[in-house]
């Protein structure tokens, strides 16, 4: 199966590794999901996980996105025909169209069925217990 991460996601699973978001990321660091990414998101990853407010050690980040690069499948994504209420929520929507993967977020809100149909958007907690019931 593959997935699109929304920055936010990666941002929790590395604040918080024992909640949903953080289990999403163990799937994909055990092979279980694969990660789609393009050029902006992993941008997008470098420049937010590289904040100094957040700590993270930089050798793990570093770990992280040569993770995603090399195990995840790069993706050339096609233009979405529609507006986002975020611009910059973009991205993460044409990939995961291109790539025919779920995009998990924390910010639903920004990704609106009308929007983002017919990509599946959930949260990291939604897509947990969607995989309990497909086991």
């Amino acid at each position: 199966m593959k997935v699109v991460l929304d920055t936010n996601v990666l941002v929790s699973a590395l604040l918080s590794p024992f909640g949903p978001p953080a289990r999403v990321l163990d799937l994909a660091l055990s092979g279980d999901v694969t990660l789609a990414y393009d050029d902006r998101i992993m941008a997008e990853y470098r420049a937010v996980l590289t904040r100094p407010r957040f700590g993270f050690n930089q050798e793990d980040v570093a770990a992280l996105l040569a993770f995603v690069r090399d195990e995840g499948q790069a993706t050339v994504a096609a233009n979405w025909p529609r507006s986002m209420p975020d611009d910059d929520d973009v991205a993460f929507v044409e990939v995961a169209a291109s790539a025919e993967a779920t995009l998990i977020t924390g910010n639903t809100r920004h990704f609106p069925p009308d929007v983002a149909n017919p990509v599946a958007v959930m949260t990291p907690a939604e897509f947990m217990a969607l995989r309990q019931w497909v086991q």
